[in-house]
């Protein structure tokens, strides 16, 4: 029988003490209390004990106390930590936080042996180096059959003034990453290559109490407003995301308002933002012929059973302004188009801590309009974008030593249905800034044009020779929701629709440890299979390339704090 929350515990107990005392009235009050409230604060029965204590203390009959359930009470001691805040457990969305989790207090760090920082809680600094040594035999990311060995190096410096300046505030984060030992060049690959450039520079107004008061937990509801350059992430991370896996960073610039914080039962995002436009070795500029205007609303009230997350996003791009492509290449004439696109979702989650049950699921649907051209830049037809995407996983976590989770997850998103002019739509779906880990740890698939099914488990065996040991699997299976649109990773594509939908299957391994209170490491493998569609349209520029592909990588991070 699953334990009591901390407050029906309370409210239990006061109903008998109500017994003991003869108080009828106060006990169906109580009781009424009890059955129609059962999501309410702590706080309300906390304030009933005070006035039950009052009463009692007046009376001449004896007070029995009875001890209250020990697990309610931890999770309520939680609770009031976190505040309505609830993680996700589905795999690979877990956000970022803010400042990035290798920055610490200065006053919480060895400088605190320092006269100069031994008091300096205003002061938030960071310093992470991280290397990776990959082996990719047989990409298919890229157009031909090969075996490369690059080595991915990444410096980030922190920065920020809190608290000290109030209600300013500022924040520098620094970032340097780079390739070496690759066949490839690093010319226009700002996946991998952006040296030394902030990819944080903003001022902040925060408001730690303002008009809007505190909830029932007791947390204030501050005002946030922040201006520059920003890099941040939203939702499950398949939208808007730094992108922690690859070498280099998604950001942007303009202006981000938040009211109310993670441990509210409420919080309201705004943005209004232009891409960053990265470039291997100049400084990285503003993307002006793109903005983005968006709302995102947690709803965090029923976190014992549901986070709500509604939200909407437009997008703007205007032909004419467009001077580039992602990776810094000057774009062509053909791509230079105008997209309008509005996308509204829903999501939801939550954990169900006494089943060991737990869910993510959300709904995505975007509409708008984009022009499409002719290869010399002349304008042929607006085209109707018309898309949608969806995914759930459903995950859980028996009770046993090794924490495992065992879950089971299937995403989709649209693709084109007619090639060019076609039916005057564009149904591929748009993942805008958003990250592809979570979909392929071979960083194969994303966002568009996909069907995916999974089933993962995640343990924590105890090992005396490597503390805190993380280790997940997983086996996937991808199909291409249309067959006459693109596999964008690989940039195949089939417009007869002859080769079928049928991308491949991989399985993955991880392991995760820290080898001291700076240093963790990170190992994997992954193996792909391909399917039908992969195996003849990778066959036509290459004919002799082979049909599996194998991935091994050894990550380190250094914190200095």
């Amino acid at each position: 029988m699953p334990a009591l929350k901390f407050e029906h515990t309370v409210m239990l107990n006061l109903i008998i003490k109500s017994l003991l005392i003869n108080r009828p009235l106060k006990m169906v009050l109580l009781a009424y209390w009890l059955i129609f409230n059962p999501f309410a604060p702590s706080s309300h029965a906390e304030e009933a004990i005070v006035e039950l204590e009052a009463a009692s203390s007046s009376s001449d009959q004896p007070t029995t106390f009875y001890p209250l359930d020990k697990t309610a009470i931890d999770l309520d001691a939680k609770r009031k930590i976190s505040g309505y805040y609830l993680e996700r457990k589905s795999y690979g969305t877990k956000k970022e936080t803010e400042p990035p989790s290798y920055v610490k207090q200065a006053n919480q760090t060895w400088l605190k042996n320092y006269t100069i920082f031994e008091n300096a809680d205003w002061l938030d600094i960071g310093l992470d180096y991280r290397a990776r040594i990959e082996k990719r035999d047989n990409d298919f990311r890229r157009n031909s059959d090969s075996i490369d060995e690059p080595l991915l190096l990444r410096t980030r410096a922190f920065f920020a003034v809190k608290d000290l300046l109030d209600p300013l505030r500022f924040t520098l984060e620094v970032e340097d990453a780079r390739r070496y030992n690759s066949q490839f060049t690093r010319d226009f690959d700002t996946r991998d290559t952006n040296q030394t450039e902030p990819i944080q520079a903003y001022l902040e107004l925060y408001f730690k109490d303002t008009f809007l008061g505190y909830d029932d937990l007791g947390n204030s509801r501050p005002i946030s407003v922040k201006v520059g350059r920003q890099a941040f992430e939203y939702m499950d991370r398949r939208l808007f995301a730094r992108n922690e896996w690859r070498n280099t960073t998604n950001n942007h610039e303009g202006l981000r308002a938040s009211i109310g914080q993670e441990k509210n039962d409420w919080q309201i995002d705004l943005l209004a933002l232009n891409p960053v436009q990265r470039f291997t070795y100049d400084l990285d500029s503003v993307n002006r012929s793109q903005a983005i205007y968006g709302v995102i609303f947690d709803w965090r009230r029923w976190s014992n059973i549901s986070t709500i997350q509604p939200y909407y996003y437009a997008f703007k791009q205007v032909g004419d302004k467009v001077k580039f492509t992602s990776d810094g290449k000057p774009e062509s004439a053909q791509n230079k188009i105008d997209r309008s696109i509005h996308t509204a979702g829903l999501r939801v989650f939550g954990v169900w801590s006494h089943s060991g049950f737990d869910y993510d699921a959300n709904y995505t649907k975007q509409w708008g309009h984009q022009s499409l051209l002719t290869t010399g830049g002349l304008f042929q037809s607006q085209l109707d974008h018309d898309a949608y995407a969806y995914n759930a996983e459903v995950g859980y976590s028996p009770k046993h030593a090794w924490k495992p989770r065992f879950s089971a997850f299937y995403g989709h998103a649209s693709g084109d249905k007619t090639p060019g002019l076609g039916d005057g739509k564009n149904q591929r779906f748009d993942a805008a800034f958003g990250f592809a880990r979570p979909w392929s740890n071979n960083d194969y698939v994303d966002m568009a044009n996909v069907s995916a099914s999974k089933v993962r488990v995640e343990f924590e065996p105890p090992a005396s020779y490597l503390n805190a040991l993380k280790i997940d699997s997983g086996f996937s299976w991808y199909r291409l929701d249309s067959a006459t649109d693109r596999w964008k990773a690989a940039d195949l594509r089939d417009q007869t629709g002859t080769s079928g939908k049928n991308i491949g299957k991989e399985i993955d391994l991880r392991l995760r440890f820290p080898i001291n209170k700076h240093v963790s490491s990170n190992l994997g493998y992954a193996h792909f299979w391909a399917g039908d569609f992969t195996k003849h349209n990778a066959a036509l520029a290459d004919p002799n390339r082979r049909q599996n592909s194998d991935f091994f990588y050894a990550e380190f991070s250094i914190s200095a704090f």
